[in-house]
């Protein structure tokens, strides 16, 4: 079975995004409120509709639950704009788009804390989800504010979603 690698690198942020050290994934996911940073992206059709992947059952983190787009870590030595594009081609087989820089805001859960870089983007081309995810659908805005609260939809999507729906309407 499939699972993330505790042992990756990241980098360890003040919260402003400056880099004031590094650990591993495993360090950052055990509950050591490690500030880490990561990089969002809402994926938008032409009718305004919002696209949300499934997260793998393997997921240590939300496992099924459908959530943001593109989520993932920025690498140690790696830029917000370099782990953007490098997540987005990984998880959606998506070049070539044009990201929004929307906002940037500190999230904590009881096992994590993230520096979280949003973007958003209007895309209309083939969307290829990895193996990395469940799949994921496009969405349309009741659709996602019938699923809030009822454990469908991650926490941090819902958080995220109720913060950005006027900057996505």
């Amino acid at each position: 079975m499939k699972s993330d690698n505790s042992a990756e690198i990241f980098p360890i942020v003040d919260e402003v995004g400056n880099v004031v050290g590094k650990a591993t994934r495993g360090e950052c996911h055990s509950g050591s409120k490690l500030l880490h940073p990561v990089v969002h992206l809402h994926l938008l059709d032409e009718n305004g509709r919002l696209y949300l992947q499934q997260r793998p059952m393997w997921k240590e983190i939300q496992p099924g639950r459908w959530d943001t787009a593109v989520g993932g870590h920025i690498d140690y030595g790696e830029s917000v704009e370099e782990a953007l594009v490098r997540e987005v081609r990984e998880e959606l087989g998506i070049v070539g788009f044009e990201p929004k820089f929307l906002l940037r805001y500190l999230f904590e859960s009881e096992r994590e804390r993230e520096l979280i870089n949003v973007f958003s983007t209007v895309y209309s081309d083939e969307i290829r989800p990895s193996d990395e995810l469940d799949g994921g659908r496009f969405w349309n805005i009741d659709e996602i504010q019938n699923a809030i609260g009822k454990g469908v939809l991650t926490p941090n999507f819902e958080q995220e979603f109720l913060k950005l729906k006027e900057f996505l309407l």
